[in-house]
């Protein structure tokens, strides 16, 4: 009786979807709706590919491309490429979505009310004319409600109104931010599918920032203010990652996602530059590291190279992290192994079960070089994605400086 039921289901789903009025292309502002009557807006362009709806995803310079998008009828469900993050949305007799944003996380699942408009080309209206220049460095301070402060390095692009860049702390930077600048406030924002954020702040001249407030996600609200300087520099002391006294290797042995366990003491890494990844399918800068990554791999492994991922996720649900990482295999095309060492990110005794030979992991992603003799040469906390401008080139610079380095030992 139950497959009869689901048949006439897909029946009555199948003539509604021949009925219902489809996407429509071109351009859409979508607003995630918080409790505080604050939104997270973004845009997305909407195309077909042999009559299948494709979304690209706008922040700045990226087209995020999100081909899993499904219509029944007036129903639209959109899956994310990364992360556990997707769309339930129903679509309005106007041509408009509603519905609600989900997403996975090491707790519960998130949800946020989500609309979508279609035709609308601006992030933000653009009103008055923009009465500073902000273009170039900045050197911010991030304040959270219990009063913990944090430094930050902001690199800005403007041309009239349009401001775009990115923002960056030791922990990681916010990847593709987009906005404008309106009179003497700015607006900035950005959604990836984990990214969720909103910057505004009033401006002092072309030379400070003030009154900053950072919303991120259904509820976050922090702090911001900062100062031109071309010369500012992020400390990453807070995330640096050491080899503890007296030890010169790693040891360990995880399964990657078909089960085969994967050691670091395996043929493969013998006599080579071994590159371990220290990463999580829910980290957004993991996703920057992982296209960087797997791009100069297939480059360079002929040169005597290897990588391996160790994986840190969510939860010990070893099906639900497989699902998610494989989105990222999948989508850069990673040649090289990705194991889940089977301890949660949010465990505070993460390094001790997995890599009991360095001080803690305070960052994801985090890299490590091991030379061509087995042994660690060097630990790096942190990465900085192609938004950031600068920090990108310099990281990017210092990596294969460092493979160069340990090719010739």
């Amino acid at each position: 009786m139950k497959s009869v039921f689901t048949l006439v289901g897909m029946i009555l789903l199948g003539f509604g979807s021949l009925n219902a009025q489809k996407l429509k292309k071109g351009v859409w502002k979508g607003s995630l709706l918080r409790e505080d009557g604050q939104h997270i807006v973004f845009l997305f362009d909407v195309s077909y590919k042999q009559q299948q709806p494709v979304i690209h995803i706008i922040n700045a310079d990226e087209r995020l491309e999100v081909k899993q998008v499904s219509q029944k009828g007036d129903s639209v469900f959109i899956e994310m490429p990364f992360f556990e993050s997707s769309f339930a949305l129903q679509l309005q007799k106007d041509g408009s979505l509603k519905g609600k944003w989900i997403k996975g996380t090491s707790r519960k699942t998130q949800e946020m009310p989500f609309v979508a408009t279609p035709g609308v080309t601006e992030r933000f209206p653009k009103g008055q004319p923009a009465a500073a220049k902000l273009g170039g460095k900045w050197e911010l301070t991030f304040t959270s409600k219990n009063g913990n402060s944090e430094p930050a390095v902001a690199e800005f692009q403007q041309k009239g109104n349009k401001l775009t860049g990115s923002i960056s702390l030791a922990s990681g930077d916010y990847r593709y931010l987009e906005g404008i600048v309106k009179g003497d406030s700015l607006f900035l924002s950005t959604f990836d599918g984990s990214h969720a954020y909103v910057f505004k702040a009033k401006l002092a001249g072309s030379d400070r920032i003030e009154s900053g407030v950072h919303y991120s996600g259904p509820v976050y609200t922090g702090n911001f203010s900062g100062k031109r300087n071309e010369n500012a520099v992020l400390s990453m002391d807070e995330v640096a990652v050491k080899l503890k006294p007296g030890e010169d290797k790693l040891n360990f042995r995880f399964p990657d996602l078909d089960d085969k366990l994967v050691g670091i003491d395996d043929a493969r890494f013998r006599n080579k530059v071994v590159v371990i990844q220290i990463m999580g399918s829910w980290c957004p800068n993991c996703m920057d590291e992982t296209a960087y990554l797997s791009d100069f791999y297939k480059k360079n492994k002929e040169r005597g190279i290897e990588m391996l991922a160790l994986a840190y996720e969510y939860s010990l649900d070893n099906e639900r992290s497989k699902k998610s990482l494989r989105k990222f295999q999948q989508r850069f095309n990673v040649d090289y192994p990705i194991l889940l060492t089977g301890v949660t990110s949010s465990d505070t005794l993460r390094t001790e079960k997995t890599l009991p030979q360095i001080t803690q992991i305070k960052s994801f992603p985090s890299t490590i070089f091991i030379g061509k003799d087995g042994k660690v040469k060097k630990v790096h906390g942190g990465f900085f994605g192609p938004a950031t401008g600068d920090l990108y080139t310099q990281y990017t610079r210092e990596f294969e400086e460092t493979i160069d380095s340990l090719l010739v030992d």
